[in-house]
């Protein structure tokens, strides 16, 4: 109970205190490229149970809905370059973590379209785990293009999950340092290999 009650005062506190920039970052979007402000996208989350994320809209209205890795550069929305680097892109998906769809950390959620990954996660029981704003993976530079892979450092994260590397993970999100550790630590290195 705790811990739920810490990760929804983390997660107002953030969302008060970002609401400024994602105000005028949803005047630069709309100024860009018309409304709407956030992305909505049906993910696969837990037990495989499809949810609606949020998120602020950094791409245009007309881009594909495929994974990020799949999109090209023309569909980026200039604000929302500065959006994704800086990482204010995902804030929304706060309300996710509210309403309690997603955790601040866990595998990030897949496209319900990405069947090579479904498949990859469905193998390591991926599922059983309620997905995250970020993740293990993604910190690390690895994103939905290599399935199995993916699944494999999601399956690490699952085994190894404790408060203490979720914390972590936190920090990586945001700061270098932490992410050349949780590598060495789990030799994610070496599974690029295999």
């Amino acid at each position: 109970m705790f811990i739920v009650a810490l990760k929804n005062i983390i997660c107002l506190t953030a969302l008060i205190f970002i609401s400024p920039i994602l105000v005028v970052s949803g005047l630069f979007i709309v100024l860009e490229d018309g409304m709407p402000i956030l992305f909505t996208q049906e993910r696969v989350g837990l037990h495989k149970k499809l949810f609606t994320i949020y998120k602020i809209r950094t791409m245009k209205k007309n881009a594909p809905q495929v994974g990020t890795d799949k999109i090209n550069n023309i569909y980026h929305l200039k604000v929302g370059s500065i959006l994704r680097k800086l990482k204010l892109d995902e804030f929304p998906q706060l309300i996710n973590v509210l309403i309690g769809d997603l955790n601040l950390v866990g595998p990030r959620p897949g496209l319900k379209n990405q069947d090579e990954l479904l498949k990859s996660r469905s193998n390591k029981n991926i599922f059983s785990t309620k997905p995250g704003i970020t993740g293990l993976a993604q910190i690390l530079g690895y994103d939905m293009s290599d399935p199995k892979l993916l699944a494999e450092i999601d399956a690490l994260y699952i085994k190894n999950q404790t408060v203490r590397l979720d914390t972590i993970i936190l920090f990586g999100t945001f700061f270098n340092f932490p992410r050349k550790y949780l590598a060495t630590q789990f030799k994610i290195h070496k599974l690029q290999n295999n």
